[in-house]
């Protein structure tokens, strides 16, 4: 039961690890499917998780984790607790660029049960970009994982001078 740390360990060659939290495995199933078909020219590994903290027995296998995408479900309140109750879990020099909330269900609005103002402070007070999609249709989830295989890509330092944290800056500049 370990706290996350975005350097403890060193980073693979053209290589690249995406963490999926967030409580609606099959959504997430599908956004990383998307991901993967994604053309990309570097190598790429997606683990999924319902919650952190991460198992501990698994730790000498686990790479390093370059981006955490926090899955928030607009239509559960539970979605929402348990990515609050999983960022005890990160450590806070992983708010430098390296997590993002990705909201989902925003085409059914009328059916919202967490509060937009509660994700809106989430981002502020965690100083990381929220993100907007509906995974259920199949041209958004294609273009979400498009848009986090470039952000993967800067957070695993694949892009000359750009870091993640300054992509992060720019990223939450851009919505003000």
């Amino acid at each position: 039961m370990a706290v996350l740390r975005p350097f403890d360990k060193l980073p693979a060659l053209n290589s690249a690890a995406l963490l999926l939290v967030g409580s609606d495995e099959g959504l997430q199933m599908k956004l990383a499917e998307a991901i993967l078909r994604e053309k990309k020219d570097f190598k790429i590994s997606i683990h999924l998780a319902t919650s952190l903290p991460l198992p501990a027995e698994g730790d000498q296998l686990r790479p390093r984790i370059d981006l955490i995408v926090f899955l928030i479900d607009i239509k559960s309140k539970h979605s929402l607790k348990t990515v609050e109750a999983s960022l005890a879990y990160v450590d806070a020099s992983f708010f430098l660029g390296k997590v993002y909330f990705l909201v989902t269900g925003v085409g059914r609005m009328n059916c919202c049960s967490v509060n937009m103002n509660d994700i809106g402070k989430l981002g502020e007070v965690y100083c990381s970009p929220v993100l907007f999609c509906e995974l259920e249709l199949d041209s958004i989830r294609v273009s979400t994982a498009q848009r986090l295989l470039r952000i993967l890509k800067i957070c695993a330092g694949h892009v000359p001078g750009v870091s993640a944290l300054s992509f992060s800056l720019l990223m939450k500049s851009a919505d003000n």
